[in-house]
């Protein structure tokens, strides 16, 4: 399988430690594809009509995106635990995914307002109204940090991938003093190999 990805991007390194943790990585090309909204990756686009990273060609051909589909994929693809439950915490995983992708979303947007936007195009009442959600998904990771014991799943993931993107670009917000619960679950997941070799660096 072929897997176009930006070592910085949140999204992608959900698959990867999904593929880390399953024994799936060794079956994965990597392929460095750099994109932003306004300069596309050509063999990205080629692959994936949205031309976003990460996007993975499956062995048949059947070219995937959007890490929510790809990592479901991929945990078909092995014998272990599954990361996508079938029984009835199903829907709770999900919604915590859910909450980890919308917070990687909002921060996004705020990363590209302030980063990519020409200075004198910037609002600073839409960064303000993304940063909200950021604060209102802290707030709820907060208060479900306590249930998440040692649980690996994608909802996990998501959310330890959401976390590790606010001390790559918003390292001044200091969210481990204001999440004291978020941060004990992040100190113990933090230590998973897996993590430990995807931390973004540049």
């Amino acid at each position: 399988m072929k897997l176009y990805y930006s070592p910085t991007s949140p999204y992608v390194r959900k698959v990867v430690i999904l593929a880390l943790e399953t024994g799936l990585d060794a079956k994965i090309e990597r392929i460095p594809a750099a994109t932003t909204p306004v300069a596309q990756n050509p063999d990205v686009a080629k692959a994936n009509p949205i031309a976003k990273v990460p996007t993975l060609v499956t062995d048949d051909g059947l070219h995937l995106f959007d890490s929510r589909v790809i990592c479901e994929y991929l945990d078909t693809l092995h014998a272990g635990k599954k990361f996508f439950p079938a029984d009835a915490s199903r829907w709770a995983v999900l919604r915590q995914q859910a909450l980890g992708d919308g917070l990687l979303d909002a921060a996004l947007l705020v990363r590209y307002e302030g980063f990519l936007r020409p200075d004198d195009k910037r609002w600073s009442d839409w960064a303000d109204g993304q940063m909200k959600k950021v604060l209102g998904a802290m707030a709820e990771i907060e208060k479900l940090a306590p249930s998440f014991g040692d649980r690996v799943d994608i909802g996990m993931v998501t959310i330890a991938c959401a976390l590790g993107y606010l001390d790559f670009r918003f390292g001044d917000m200091n969210w481990r003093q204001k999440y004291p619960q978020t941060a004990a679950w992040a100190a113990r997941f933090f230590e998973r190999p897996s993590v430990k070799a995807t931390v973004p660096v540049g």
